[in-house]
């Protein structure tokens, strides 16, 4: 049987009902309905025409963000969003522009019907997260392994990714699905109290973009269970995948991809992990359900002594604020 789909396991009886949580307590802009807007947008607009927008800070400094009137600037909440995943809602219009300064300069950004969610990235196209692994059936320790976040690819994605690690979610994490030709699939953290904090917080599936690549190895995306179910599990497609498997990817609302492992792959670790074999009822390899039980890591300890783990991943954050810097100085 082909495999078409990184999948996570919710049980028999539990049905894939996941929920996004959206961040609340924005600020409504001082602006003039424009009624010019691309009618091609309409569908994401209320009755009135207005479309909701969230701005997240993913820089290392705090950033305000203004609307920009026709004579003058307008702020937008009563303070600077907070670095590194610091959120402002607001309520506009399509084609109304905002703007931020960072590192000496002014940077814009156009609201548009079709995206709800704006990263504030001063112009950076990715952001690169090092982690380092184990490999050889945990024999060999300290493994690098880069990943290249590009958030334009999926920006819900991206910036959850960049979130978890922040948090150290995957910091221990086990390699507990690593098929050959297939995927390797992780992110069922081993700190319980994570792992049960996340698992609830699903986000909502990233529109298919023009100009996203098709997958290829070492890509890295989300697995899912249905529509809006990604939260923390990912996958990265493993060398040597077919063209038919490879083709098989993102055919599923949530397999967006965010980012693609840095370098020649057979330079990294992904070749070297041991393999497990697919997850049940596919295979004889760790059960997921196991796993998200209290003492699913020494189910995992106890059952596949070989697994390979990802040892630490962190952040290599956007360079600071050059222009605040010297002020300083």
């Amino acid at each position: 049987m082909k495999r078409s789909t990184p999948f996570f396991w919710t049980g028999p009886l539990v049905a894939a009902i996941l929920i996004f949580l959206s961040i609340g307590g924005g600020t409504a802009v001082r602006v003039a309905r424009d009624d010019s807007s691309d009618d091609e947008e309409v569908e994401s607009r209320d009755e009135t025409g207005m479309i909701d927008v969230t701005f997240r800070n993913e820089l290392p400094e705090p950033v305000m963000i203004f609307y920009e009137g026709d004579d003058q600037r307008y702020p937008q909440g009563d303070g600077p969003i907070e670095p590194l995943g610091g959120e402002r809602f607001v309520r506009t219009f399509p084609g109304h522009r905002f703007t931020y300064d960072y590192g000496g300069e002014r940077h814009w950004i156009d609201a548009r019907a079709t995206n709800d969610l704006e990263l504030l990235l001063a112009d950076n196209t990715e952001i690169l997260v090092k982690c380092t692994t184990t490999a050889d059936g945990f024999r060999s320790t300290g493994q690098q392994l880069n990943i290249r976040v590009i958030p334009w690819w999926s920006p819900r994605g991206a910036s959850r990714f960049l979130e978890l690690v922040r948090e150290q979610y995957y910091d221990g994490c086990a390699l507990n699905r690593v098929v050959p030709r297939f995927l390797t699939q992780f992110g069922l953290s081993a700190d319980t109290a994570l792992r049960r904090k996340w698992r609830s917080r699903s986000i909502r599936d990233d529109p298919k973009r023009d100009g996203v690549p098709k997958f290829v190895p070492g890509m890295i995306s989300y697995a899912g269970s249905g529509e809006d179910s990604r939260y923390g599990e990912v996958f990265i497609v493993m060398p040597d995948a077919p063209r038919d498997q490879l083709d098989q990817f993102g055919s599923n609302s949530w397999e967006t991809p965010f980012g693609i492992v840095q370098g020649l792959l057979d330079e990294t670790p992904i070749s070297r992990w041991h393999v497990t074999g697919d997850m049940p009822p596919w295979g004889s390899g760790p059960d997921t359900q196991r796993i998200h039980t209290d003492d699913g890591y020494e189910y995992l300890s106890r059952e596949f002594p070989e697994l390979d783990y990802i040892e630490s991943c962190v952040v290599e954050e956007i360079a600071a604020n050059e222009e605040e810097e010297e002020k300083e100085l």
